[in-house]
This record gives C-alpha cells, structure tokens and sequence, in this order.
C-alpha cells in the first residue's frame, strides 16, 4: 500500500463522473489534465468538501473515507492543508491571525512545525500586521502556504496554487514551496495544467481526462 490512497467515485446532477483510483508514496504527486477533467474535485473529496458516492481515502494508517465501512472523517479532523487557488484568506483577520487561525487548531499530537520559521521561510514577517485585501497576489499565496503549513498537516493539497500569477511571480511561489517540502517533508498533492511546474515540482504524476486516470507514473514517463 501507497501512503497515500484515493479510491473515489462522484456523479453531479450535469452527468460529469468522476472514477479514479490512485496511490503515490513520492514526496510530491502532481495532478494534471485538462480543465474539466476532474482534478478539483478529487482533492475535494480527498480533504471532505464533497463526499464520493462510493470508494476509499487513505493516508498512512489512517483511513478517512470508506464507504464499505461507513467512515467519514470530517474535514477539519483529516489533518489535510489545503491552498486554493484563490487562497480564501479571511478578510478580516490580519495575515497573524490568518496564520494563527491554523496553527492554534492543530490536534496536540500533529506533527511539531515552528511558527517562527514559518515566517521566516515564507518572509512575512513585514506583512503581520496587514490584511489581506492590502497584500499582492503572491503575498497572499505565502500566506495561505503559511496557514496550510501551521495545521501540522499529514497532506498537502496545492490547488493551482499560482494560476493567477504573472511568470516572474510563479518562479518565487514555487520556489517558496520547495522550501517548504525540503524543510518540513509534508507529503504534497499538487494540482496543475503545465508541464513545467510538474517537471519543476514534483517527482510523481498522475493524469486525469474526464474524471478518470489516463496514466500513472513517474514525472519522466508521463510526460514521455
């Protein structure tokens, strides 16, 4: 068995269908396909914002999905951080209390991660006091890393976390999360469209085309 497993099966009302089963033990997995091809919607069901009809979620030795076995970890109990591509900061707490929010809600047995080094990492100690509304976009993407960071997570799931972001910006967002893989080793499921972050980030990937995997392998394969 993976460290990781995803067994999930997910219909919406359009008649889209979502059926993929995968497993990686890579520090970092790339998710890529085209737009619509369900990659959003597996890592919701991976961290418990939609609930698959049917299938298996696990990480590690804990399970937290199985419809067999009628379990059902709610999402703030996974232990999963999550980045969207958004990043979904609250707008009206300041960036400490943003990255505060996550690190004061970690379970007290989840993995040690220093607030202070946080910071330091992700260079925000200038940006504490601001909110959010007065940050840039990749400002705001370090601290949402940051936030997703502090939970103590078992997982990371990184939805396009540079989408929005202009090429120069991208190179420091990416290079802000390598820093974060090599230092705290969190195992990362990262979501992209482009071969060039996926050969840049990550050393497993899977491909999704309409909802289902195409191709699993190493990052040299599937881009082969």
């Amino acid at each position: 068995m993976s460290f990781f497993d995803c067994q999930c099966k997910l219909r919406y009302p359009s008649g889209f269908q979502v059926d993929c089963a995968f497993g990686t033990d890579a520090e970092v997995t790339a998710l890529v396909g085209l737009s619509g091809s369900g990659k959003t919607s597996v890592l919701s069901m991976i961290a418990g914002l939609r609930n698959p009809e049917s299938g298996r979620i696990q990480v590690g030795k804990r399970v937290l999905f199985d419809s067999t076995a009628g379990v059902h970890i709610p999402p703030e109990q996974r232990r999963i951080g999550y980045v969207f591509q958004d990043q979904l900061l609250f707008p009206h707490l300041s960036v400490e209390r943003n990255l505060q929010f996550g690190w004061r809600r970690r379970p007290p047995d989840a993995r040690p991660i220093d607030y202070n080094r946080v910071i330091q990492v992700l260079e925000l100690g200038e940006v504490l006091p601001r909110l959010p509304h007065t940050l840039s976009g990749g400002q705001k993407q370090r601290v949402a890393l940051g936030r997703a960071l502090l939970c103590g997570p078992e997982l990371l799931l990184l939805d396009e976390p540079v989408a929005s972001l202009e090429q120069p910006l991208k190179e420091r967002i990416l290079d802000y999360m390598d820093k974060i893989v090599k230092e705290w080793r969190v195992p990362t499921l990262f979501v992209t469209h482009t071969i060039e972050e996926v050969k840049r980030f990550a050393q497993w990937a899977v491909m999704l085309e309409a909802g289902r995997v195409r191709l699993a392998g190493s990052v040299t394969e599937v881009i082969r």
